[in-house]
């Protein structure tokens, strides 16, 4: 009940006694297997200072899973990184590894 009022954001005031706020439901659909997925990997260091990223695009699915996987390349990358906007950020340049790794999850990987 303490986050109760984040619900509400958006909503100033209301005369209708009967008035009952929506929460948003989330829509996010079940994540497809990763035979499935269809994901960009690239290297970029456009903006970012100099330093080079890999990154990886396409990723359908829950947000939870997106997460998770993101945690288990940075993990065998043995690197930092982050998960922002649907998209995996991995420090540094490991394009044939994380390609290596997701190819042997069993995504498909361009």
């Amino acid at each position: 009940m303490a986050k109760d009022w984040k619900d509400r954001l958006g909503v100033v005031y209301s005369t209708n006694p009967d008035f009952q706020y929506k929460k948003e439901q989330g829509d996010e659909d079940e994540t497809p297997g990763p035979s499935k997925q269809n994901l960009r990997v690239y290297k970029e260091n456009k903006g970012r200072k100099g330093k080079t990223v890999t990154l990886v695009k396409g990723f359908v699915g829950t947000e939870d899973d997106l997460k998770e996987l993101g945690r288990m390349l940075k993990t065998k990358c043995g690197v930092g990184g982050s998960v922002k906007d649907s998209e995996i950020l991995i420090q540094g340049e490991f394009v044939d590894r994380v390609k290596k790794i997701l190819s042997e999850e069993g995504y498909r990987v361009k």
